[in-house]
């Protein structure tokens, strides 16, 4: 995982193609009551491995904790969140040869 860690930086108008792929996609996985746990980043890196985006639901959180969260799950996980509205956020991470979702620009 170290290698992920310089996570390359986007700009604007890579982050809205990738906001408007996952507009249409369905929650991926869910932040619950017991929050960010060892599970949790164990399935959130097998998603990210197989679908480089993913569109992530938080359960119960208000807007402060959810804000908390999404820095938390940043910095652990490593990915970028490319967008965030309400209680649901897109999670993005290149795979090992690159974006194949930004390959297209």
């Amino acid at each position: 995982m170290a290698a992920l860690m310089n996570l390359p930086s986007l700009t604007g108008a890579q982050k809205t193609r990738l906001r408007s792929l996952g507009q249409t996609m369905p929650d991926s996985i869910h932040v619950g009551k017991q929050g960010l746990t060892p599970a949790f980043f164990a399935e959130l890196n097998r998603l990210l491995g197989t679908r480089e985006l993913i569109k992530l639901r938080f359960e119960g959180a208000d807007r402060h904790e959810r804000a908390a969260l999404v820095s938390g799950i940043e910095a652990q996980a490593p990915c970028l969140c490319v967008g965030s509205v309400g209680h649901t956020a897109l999670f993005w991470r290149p795979g090992a040869e690159g974006s194949k979702l930004l390959a297209a620009e």
